[in-house]
Formats: structure tokens, C-alpha cells, sequence
């Protein structure tokens, strides 16, 4: 009985951190990876784009508020070179965002050296402390 109580609860809180860290992503190559259902109900990522801006990479994107209440949320770029190894990601922290019902707002990047040939942007809820 012990057993099953220690299982159920070590359950419930797994379970209960879940969505505060899962989120959405969209890459410079066109995927789209969801992560938590309903959060993506909520918000989504379009228009992902990437330009030169003289020898660095710049990341674009729009992310979109789906529902008509206020959101608070963050993102992220994370910048990737040839092999597909991750370039200076301890250096990139989440950014905030808040969107008002219905908004969309476009979030820019530039890669943090010239060896970034590709990216990804991931968004977030923002959950306060």
C-alpha cells in the first residue's frame, strides 16, 4: 500500500511540472514541433524565416496568440552550424513576451558568429515564481 501511495504521488508530480517547461518550436527548415497540445491550442509560430545580414545569420519569426485573453510567455533562438552541433547556447537566455488577445508579433534574432547556417525559436509559457 505504501508502495502505490509513494508511485501515485512521485506520479502527480511529474505530471504537474510537465507544462511548465514544454512548449512549441519552429525551425529555419520548415518543422513545427509541438510539444504541449494545449499550449499550442493557445499560440503558434509562423513565418520562420532566415537572412544574411553581412556574414551572421538573422532569425525571424511570428508568433501568433490564438485565444483573446493576455499571454505571458518566452522565447528562445538557438542557433545551430554545419554538423548540427548547438552554437553558444549557454550564452542565449528566454526573453519575455506578453501578447494582448488575438496579436501577433514578429521576434528577431542574429546568430552569435558567422558558423550558424541554421536555427530554431522556441516558445513558452512564462510561469512566475
Amino acid at each position: 500500500m505504501r508502495k502505490t501511495i509513494l508511485a501515485l504521488a512521485a506520479a502527480f508530480l511529474f505530471t504537474a511540472c510537465a507544462p511548465h517547461t514544454s512548449g512549441i518550436m519552429g525551425s529555419s527548415t520548415g518543422e513545427v514541433r509541438v510539444d504541449n497540445r494545449s499550449f499550442g491550442s493557445e499560440v503558434s509560430i509562423e513565418q520562420v524565416q532566415a537572412r544574411q545580414q553581412g556574414e551572421l545569420l538573422q532569425g525571424a519569426g511570428i508568433i501568433q496568440s490564438k485565444v483573446a485573453t493576455d499571454l505571458r510567455l518566452q522565447y528562445k533562438f538557438t542557433w545551430y552550424d554545419a554538423s548540427g552541433f548547438t552554437i553558444e547556447d549557454e550564452a542565449s537566455a528566454w526573453k519575455s513576451l506578453k501578447l494582448h488577445g488575438k496579436q501577433r508579433m514578429q521576434v528577431t534574432a542574429l546568430a552569435p558568429n558567422a558558423n550558424a547556417v541554421r536555427y530554431e525559436l522556441y516558445v513558452r509559457k512564462a510561469f512566475s515564481n
